[in-house]
């Protein structure tokens, strides 16, 4: 090997491994002390990349984990404000029940009626509940309904599918083909309740009377006629339509007895309606009263509205929601109070049993809207499940790309620390070398 002192080949090859052995050192001392083996997309452009799309997965999965969380809370505040109004309603049918009975006196009746005021009142409270400042059950956060709102319909599928409204009332069969027992000497009391008024038809005797004829000369407790728009029989499968204007069937799809608002929305809803059988003897049919008094709501009335349905984001892409209509609780449109202020009158035997078929129409309101925030409660919870697994597995698939292994990097550490000295050991080695030609030169 040629002696020179001018370029020491040895030295420089020796400080070249000694950068290499100290970048390596440093990769290795970040790797110990951060804990992931990806600091920079330098470590590793495409997993670098791959975990922060996922770092960026798994905070959306935990913030709509949060969404959920306080999703339910909101719910669970609408189900109190229902709850309490299932109770107060509850509470209304004893009284009306109590109040249609003839041992008590019209006195007694007024004083119920001042507990049913009250009670009323408190209706429009529990609709008013708020969360965060949303007032939830008022109306306000409805669905989609289209012009010109839905009108109430009420369906009774409990008779015999091939009648129709020129049927004889004396000939009308229950849904297995037997007579309801009514004859022509008997009397119908037929009567609904419209803006808090009660209207009233009697035929005496039922003769030769159609079905079509049960409500034509119905009356209010003061003896007036009412609009004849207020309401229309029918005898058909397709009940009405929709808040979305699609049309309804009954459910078997044989014809159904309903009665229909004469026009849309909750001031023109019909909210009670009862008819009673009697026999020439003045005593009750209840065979033909229990299959003739089998009517559902339908179709509930609602006024026209925009689509204000509250929404939650529970999904880490645009849309993925879940979303929840708040139907009006308020008393007026539970079909207890007028819209003139007049709240559901019991003063008479008559009008309290009218009464007993609104409050159990409210209660049909009611239920629905809390079946629907209970069923929005349980899909929640599910959700969250659902949510929090996959933010555990897809930070468990990040862990795998970025995280170190601690027992590799540390030999690798220890491996890169010690020819690290050795290459400086070499260096100093090589520095001395070009000293020896000193020795030629004396």
């Amino acid at each position: 090997m040629a002696m020179v002192v001018k370029n020491n080949m040895s030295a420089k090859n020796t400080l070249n491994q000694l950068d290499k052995n100290d970048k390596a050192l440093a990769k290795s001392l970040k790797k110990v002390a951060s804990g992931m083996k990806i600091n920079s997309a330098a470590d590793d452009a495409s997993g670098f990349a791959i975990s922060e799309r996922m770092r960026v997965q798994i905070n959306g999965l935990e913030q709509d984990i949060d969404n959920t969380q306080t999703g339910s809370s909101m719910m669970k505040v609408a189900e109190g404000g229902v709850q309490s109004t299932v109770d107060i309603l509850r509470t209304l049918k004893e009284k009306v029940i109590n109040a249609a009975n003839d041992t008590n006196t019209d006195e007694d009746r007024a004083i119920i009626q001042k507990e049913l005021d009250q009670a009323v009142d408190q209706l429009d409270e529990n609709a008013n509940v708020s969360y965060n400042g949303k007032i939830m059950l008022d109306g306000s956060h409805n669905n989609e309904v289209l012009e010109p709102g839905t009108k109430t319909t009420l369906a009774n599928e409990g008779l015999d599918p091939n009648f129709d409204s020129f049927t004889s009332i004396t000939d009308l069969k229950d849904a297995t083909g037997r007579s309801l027992g009514i004859f022509a000497d008997s009397k119908i009391e037929f009567s609904y309740v419209y803006q808090g008024k009660t209207y009233v038809t009697t035929l005496d005797p039922v003769g030769d009377r159609e079905v079509g004829d049960m409500f034509a000369e119905s009356k209010d407790a003061s003896g007036k006629n009412p609009d004849r728009k207020i309401l229309a029989m029918s005898v058909t499968a397709r009940i009405g339509y929709d808040r979305m204007g699609e049309a309804i069937y009954t459910t078997s799809g044989n014809r159904a007895l309903m009665f229909t608002a004469g026009q849309a929305g909750i001031k023109h809803q019909i909210s009670g309606l009862t008819i009673n059988v009697m026999n020439h003897d003045g005593s009750a049919n209840r065979t033909a009263n229990a299959v003739l008094n089998n009517f559902d709501e339908a179709i509930r009335a609602e006024n026209p509205s925009d689509d204000n349905a509250l929404v939650f984001q529970v999904g880490t892409k645009a849309n993925q929601t879940v979303k929840i209509g708040f139907s009006d609780m308020r008393a007026t449109a539970l079909g207890l109070r007028a819209f003139d202020g007049t709240t559901l009158n019991i003063g008479t035997q008559k009008n309290a049993n009218a009464a007993i078929s609104v409050l159990d129409l409210a209660m049909q309101k009611v239920l629905n809207q809390q079946t629907t925030i209970g069923s929005l409660e349980s899909r929640m919870e599910y959700t969250a499940a659902n949510l929090t697994t996959a933010s555990e597995n897809t930070q468990s698939s990040e862990s795998v790309i970025r995280d170190a292994n601690m027992a590799k990097e540390m030999t690798e550490y220890t491996k890169n620390n010690v020819i690290t000295q050795a290459a400086q050991s070499m260096l100093a080695q090589a520095n001395q070398n070009s000293s020896q030609v000193l020795s030629l030169l004396q």
